[in-house]
This record gives C-alpha cells, structure tokens and sequence, in this order.
C-alpha cells in the first residue's frame, strides 16, 4: 500500500501547471503557511473552495515561510507534513509549493479563475491581484475568522506552566 488517496493530491512544482490544467473549472488558488492547522484555516478553506470547482493550495516553502519574519522557529511543521495536512482537506483539489516570497511566477503558471486570500490583505495592494485580473480572472478577499492565529497559539503554547 503508497498510502492514502489523498496523498495523490500533492504535486511538485513542475507537474502542477499539467495538473492544474486537467481540473475542470472555475479553478479557485490561495496560497500561505499554513504551519499549524486551525478553525481559522479550515473554514477559510472551505469558503475558499465553495467558490469554483477546484481550490489548489500552494504552500510556502520552509524557506519562503522563513523570510515571511514569523520567527526563527517557523514554521513548526515541514513543508511536506503541511502538505500532507492540507492535502487530506475535503476542500482542497490539489497542494504544491513556491519558494519565492510571493506566488505571482506560479500564479502566472497556473492561470486559476479566482485568486483568493484572506481578509486581512488588502486585494488591490497585492501583485497578484493585478497578474490575475489582467488575464480576465478574478481576485477575492475572504473575510478574516477573528480570533484564530497560528502565532498566537504558538504563543500560548510557549506561555503555558
């Protein structure tokens, strides 16, 4: 047994585009960290998805997570357990990575529809945005879950007798 079926969901970087292209759309993409799993996330996931047929996750390298300045100790999980974490979502069609500091070289790969991100960015600062409306795709902000951070459950657990 390879293991489970969701695991077929994780692409590199290089099979992503052929990948992408076989999903039947609109083709939904967000991308980010997302070192420890939360409400937050998930429910930001699901919303995310509900908007196309497809939602294709890319995540940041350990390196690219690294120079976002959440800390030296970030992110707590691999890039390979995030994916697998993110991949077993019902939500998510497909997971891959970028190692640069934005995701616009991959955006411009893969073409999706809807470029989503999460309420606290500001859609009309983001080069994003602009490289995916400017092939007639659409760029939307989904509002912010309030109080759930992956930093500061890290800091809670750091606080913690």
């Amino acid at each position: 047994m390879d293991g489970p079926d969701f695991l077929a969901k994780i692409v590199g970087r290089e099979q992503a585009p052929a990948r992408v292209a076989a999903l039947d759309g609109p083709v939904v993409f967000t991308n980010g960290v997302f070192d420890v799993l939360h409400r937050g996330h998930v429910t930001y996931l699901a919303q995310a998805r509900a908007l196309g047929a497809h939602l294709v996750v890319a995540l940041n390298t350990d390196a690219s997570a690294r120079r976002l300045g959440k800390g030296p100790d970030r992110p707590l999980n691999r890039q390979e357990d995030r994916a697998t974490v993110i991949a077993a979502l019902a939500s998510v069609s497909l997971v891959t990575w970028f190692d640069e500091d934005t995701p616009v070289e991959l955006l411009a790969q893969l073409r999706p529809q809807i470029y989503v991100k999460g309420g606290d960015y500001d859609m009309r600062q983001l080069a994003e945005t602009r490289l995916v409306e400017s092939y007639g795709g659409r760029a939307v902000a989904i509002p912010f879950v309030e109080g759930y951070s992956t930093t500061a459950l890290v800091e809670r657990i750091k606080q913690a007798p």
